[in-house]
């Protein structure tokens, strides 16, 4: 109810800006006890997957929290896991503004953020100084400026950066918002650069004592083909998860509403997310779990990516049109 009560002022302010406000906010009345208020439950019914013990399946998808930087208050909302990023390993600022936009009428955002963070440093810094013990993910990607060919080491350069705050790695090759990187969905692309992780991965295992499992986050709007030989990559190299899906290109359902260059995330992306997930799941038979994300703005939503074969879900869009209410909706629909 209190977030209701906000959400009109703060849909008054450049969504960008009203994004920053918000999260300071939180921040800053989780320091107070504040989050009380919420009513938020951190509780629900417990799994396990990755090896890792879930207090409930609900997370926070990457993009919220780029940095790091507000683990602690995200975590007292009710998520059995966070996950923070999409980092790189050199700071940038990302494209710019304005590059963040909302389409109420159909309960959806359209960004262009284009990776801006502030380096894998100053994310490890944020990590450490964080008290949260769950379980969280770092979502990791490349710079703008590193040439394709150098994309691979950047990503293996990042994950030695961040393994031993994780717990679980993101690879994230799916943003619409970097120049060349969904090239890196190709099949032949892709081979090299899970070859090259799982090299690097096998090392870090050994050097630190611990598996941490590697996810891989995918677009949606693959072909069928291609999430076929997405499936077959991933099982050949032994990455632990897949990722369905980042945001979509895709107009359909908005086409009248905005004109804005960028990804599409919320209730239209959630019909096509979950229909991804469902072609995983035939294509991998359960040999390693999907995370769903996309447009999940209710416990239906929620249910629909469990049904079509998802282990976890994430949500991000969600919780800007609905607040923590939400997560309180999905802790009691599953």
């Amino acid at each position: 109810m209190f977030y209701s009560l906000l959400r009109p002022l703060l849909f008054k302010l450049d969504a960008e800006t009203s994004h920053r406000l918000t999260l300071a906010c939180l921040k800053f009345g989780h320091t107070l006890g504040l989050h009380r208020l919420f009513g938020v439950p951190a509780s629900g019914k417990p799994c396990r997957v990755l090896g890792m013990d879930f207090p409930n399946r609900v997370g926070l998808a990457a993009g919220l929290d780029k940095n790091g930087e507000y683990i602690d208050a995200l975590a007292a909302l009710g998520f059995g896991f966070i996950e923070i990023g999409t980092i790189t390993l050199r700071p940038q600022p990302g494209n710019p503004r304005p590059r963040l936009f909302r389409v109420p009428q159909a309960q959806a955002i359209i960004n262009r953020m284009g990776f801006n963070n502030d380096g894998a440093e100053r994310m490890v810094k944020n990590i450490r100084r964080a008290r949260y013990k769950g379980i969280l993910g770092i979502n990791i990607g490349i710079n703008a400026d590193t040439p394709g060919e150098n994309a691979a080491s950047e990503y293996v350069a990042c994950l030695r950066k961040v393994y031993p705050f994780a717990s679980y790695v993101t690879i994230n090759i799916s943003s619409p918002n970097t120049p060349g990187l969904r090239d890196l969905q190709q099949k032949q692309r892709l081979n090299d650069l899970l070859s090259a992780l799982k090299e690097e991965h096998k090392k870090l295992a050994r050097l630190f004592g611990k598996h941490v499992p590697l996810a891989l986050k995918i677009a949606p709007d693959l072909s069928p083909q291609e999430i076929e030989d997405t499936a077959t990559l991933l099982l050949a190299h032994k990455i632990d998860a897949v990722i369905a899906t980042n945001t979509t290109t895709s107009r359909a359902g908005i086409e009248s509403l905005s004109q804005e260059t960028g990804g599409v995330s919320g209730a239209p992306l959630a019909e096509k997310s979950t229909a991804v997930i469902r072609q995983l799941a035939a294509a991998l038979q359960g040999q390693l779990p999907i995370i769903g994300v996309g447009g999940i703005m209710n416990g239906k939503d929620a249910l629909d990516k469990l049904h079509a074969g998802a282990s976890l879900v994430q949500i991000y869009s969600g919780l800007i049109y609905r607040g923590p209410e939400l997560v309180r909706e999905l802790l009691r629909a599953l």
